[in-house]
């Protein structure tokens, strides 16, 4: 009970003046930190008489047989998007015939992503995949600096460094939006992503390549939203006030879709008799919404699984070649187009 406590990278960090992840980046040799910086973080160790464990001390033969399947997001939105589930679905087939035992992690504030950092840094898994990936989030290049094999489900822009894995995100949207021509659609608005994200950027391009390749112009017909339900019936109630014409949206995700279909009949607009309606991802939601939803079919649980494995590639094999891997989506019609 009297003992004196190990110190801990948290208690190096407080000593030094420093955050965590300066801390981890002077463990681990990174360039990016100040020479007054590191002096007071090697002070703060050499007093501390702090020892990171083997494997942070370099021996990276050392292996936990475990990796970290990290969301960014919050418990509500990992509830309620079946594109989480289905991702953690198949990453666990990806790993279920190996020994790999997985960690999820959710980081939602900075007293997480110190937590996560911690782990990364003193290696208590051997590699991480990361899930919702925003331009302006820091992890991924956190991670990319410490040396720890990542690969993404998604990437934050289309010169991402990190292996990564995305569907046909620009497709998939031009597939929908040709559809809803194709039955005779005039005025096709759009309830887009967010456009921190590629797959927000992605999807609102292909919807705008498919109007502008047809020689519509697409312009005022654009709502951003933010993938929930809520977001998807604040912005049809935008697309209807701006555009009280229109007949057909594509929504970049079935969720927002969702919202939709619920702004729409509060307004009395059929569907689709008077706006059509087609979603992104094909996820359980297009089954039961009412009508059921036309959507673009996304291999969400192949995304994970396909991650998984590219991670142990990269865990088996360090100086791998990084891995660029785009799948193919399908458009699934239903009755709401």
């Amino acid at each position: 009970m009297g003992g004196r406590q190990r110190p801990t990278i948290k208690t190096v960090a407080a000593r030094a003046g420093v955050g965590r992840t300066t801390v981890s980046r002077v463990i681990n040799g990174s360039d990016l930190v100040s020479d007054k910086a590191r002096a007071a973080v090697l002070a703060a160790i050499a007093e501390l008489k702090y020892v990171p464990n083997s494997v942070a001390r370099g021996l990276v033969t050392s292996r936990t047989d475990s990796i970290a399947l990290v969301i960014p997001e919050s418990e509500s939105r990992l509830g309620s998007e079946p594109y989480f589930s289905a991702v953690i679905r198949g990453v666990s087939t990806g790993l279920a015939a190996t020994r790999t035992q997985l960690q999820l992690v959710l980081v939602r504030d900075q007293g997480e992503l110190d937590q996560l950092t911690d782990t990364v840094a003193t290696r208590r898994v051997d590699g991480v995949l990361l899930v919702s990936v925003h331009a302006d989030d820091p992890l991924p290049g956190l991670l990319e600096e410490m040396g720890l094999p990542t690969v993404l489900a998604g990437r934050r822009s289309s010169c991402e460094s990190l292996s990564h894995v995305h569907s046909d995100n620009a497709g998939g949207a031009a597939a929908a939006v040709r559809h809803l021509m194709a039955r005779g659609r005039r005025t096709i608005a759009t309830i887009a992503g967010p456009q921190d994200m590629d797959v927000g950027r992605g999807r609102l391009g292909g919807w705008r390549e498919a109007l502008t390749g047809a020689g519509r112009e697409p312009d005022g017909l654009v709502a951003v939203s933010d993938f929930t339900e809520e977001g998807g019936e604040r912005a049809m109630a935008r697309l209807l006030a701006d555009a009280p014409g229109l007949d057909a949206v594509f929504a970049a995700s079935d969720v927002m879709a969702a919202g939709a279909l619920l702004e729409l009949r509060r307004q009395g607009r059929r569907v689709p008799e008077d706006v059509a309606v087609v979603g992104f991802e094909d996820s359980i939601i297009a089954r039961h919404t009412n009508p059921p939803l036309t959507s673009v079919r996304q291999p969400v649980e192949e995304i994970g699984e396909t991650i998984a494995r590219v991670l142990l590639e990269e865990i088996a094999d360090p100086d791998a070649p990084r891995r660029h891997l785009v799948l193919p989506t399908e458009l699934i019609v239903r009755a709401s187009s």
